[in-house]
């Protein structure tokens, strides 16, 4: 009997260091708080738009269409934290920057165009060309001038919107263009939001980049002991730029998105404190904030979780004014929770359980 007990006690400790542990038990506690709350929380409908496609409806659906832009950035905002050891908080800055310029191109100089003055995916490849030099112009300043990420990004975090604003002249360009409404929408006849079909296809793509690459093992040793990583033949500099030009990629893809959902552009809402959450996403995903090791399907239930607990917090009438600082608390004690210190803490208290039980 006691064999037993110290068998499972042996398997809840490995359990407890496993790093999806942390983000998928907070996952399942918001999930079973909001059943009970709420019986019909899982529920999932299909019904039809008001052009007659059938989409899927539900909290669920909803949680999976809104939080697959956090869990895009996440991707981007993963390999950074690995490589520099630091945060990039100008991506929802850089989000303005990249939606403006994809409109823009659309566009072009009427702001209200009957037609698309240039194809959807030139567009989208401008902005993602624009996006990636401005993540490169960060990773510059931290690889090579080597200034600490969260200041050398505050330069982008402060005068990002207005350069978004500057590249229509501060007008609000809108597209009308049916075909443009699918990114952030519905596809006709795909009942699945086009959102979360981004995200998974970026997700597969890093997958496989990560599977088939040394990319995972250079950022992780750069992150670790930039100077070790050096000896070893690898270019610490080039790595961390590498992060922030695909961070960049990251949020060319979430502007497009952005700017799809409602056709046009607001420079000072759109993206707003996205940045933060895909950091708390990071972090609640149990990467080291400090760089090295990191686990990317982690952070992108992280990302996930975020927005779980925002739709939570909104699902119970929680004050828009009030809803950073209960997101603030919640998202703080998972963090803690999730921190290696905390769960080796949590290993030896159940260790010391298992031998006074033996005793």
């Amino acid at each position: 009997m006691g064999a037993t007990k110290t068998n499972n006690g042996n398997i809840f400790s490995k359990l407890i260091k496993q790093q999806l542990f942390i983000p998928l038990a907070a996952l399942l506690i918001l999930i079973i708080f909001n059943l009970i709350m709420d019986p019909s929380f899982l529920k999932i409908t299909l019904g039809y738009n008001n052009i007659g496609n059938p989409v899927l409806s539900g909290y669920i659906i909803r949680i999976l269409d809104n939080g697959s832009e956090v869990a895009i950035l996440a991707i981007g905002m993963t390999l950074v934290t690995a490589a520099s050891g630091g945060q990039d908080i100008s991506v929802g800055a850089a989000v303005a920057i990249a939606g403006s310029v994809l409109l823009r191109v659309l566009c072009g100089s009427n702001t209200h165009p009957e037609t698309l003055q240039a194809p959807i995916i030139v567009g989208f490849l401008v902005s993602c060309l624009v996006a990636m030099l401005f993540g490169a112009f960060n990773g510059v300043l931290v690889a090579y001038f080597k200034i600490q990420p969260m200041v050398a990004t505050l330069i982008l975090y402060t005068a990002g919107r207005s350069i978004a604003a500057w590249v229509n002249n501060n007008e609000l360009p809108i597209i009308s263009e049916a075909s443009f409404g699918y990114f952030g929408g519905y596809i006709p006849g795909i009942p699945v939001p086009t959102p979360l079909i981004i995200a998974v296809a970026c997700m597969v793509a890093i997958g496989l980049v990560l599977k088939f690459t040394n990319l995972r093992l250079y950022t992780q040793a750069v992150g670790i002991n930039e100077s070790s990583s050096k000896l070893n033949g690898l270019n610490p500099q080039l790595i961390k730029l590498l992060s922030f030009v695909i961070l960049g990629i990251c949020v060319a893809v979430v502007g497009l998105i952005k700017v799809s959902r409602n056709s046009t552009i607001n420079y000072s809402v759109i993206a707003k404190d996205i940045e933060m959450d895909a950091i708390l996403a990071v972090a609640l995903g149990g990467n080291a904030l400090g760089g090295g090791k990191f686990s990317m399907a982690a952070s992108i239930i992280g990302a996930y979780v975020i927005q779980l607990l925002t739709t939570t917090l909104f699902k119970f009438k929680v004050p828009s004014d009030a809803l950073p600082a209960y997101k603030a608390v919640v998202v703080i004690i998972l963090v803690v929770i999730s921190a290696p210190v905390v769960r080796e803490w949590f290993s030896s208290m159940i260790k010391k359980f298992q031998t006074k039980e033996v005793a």
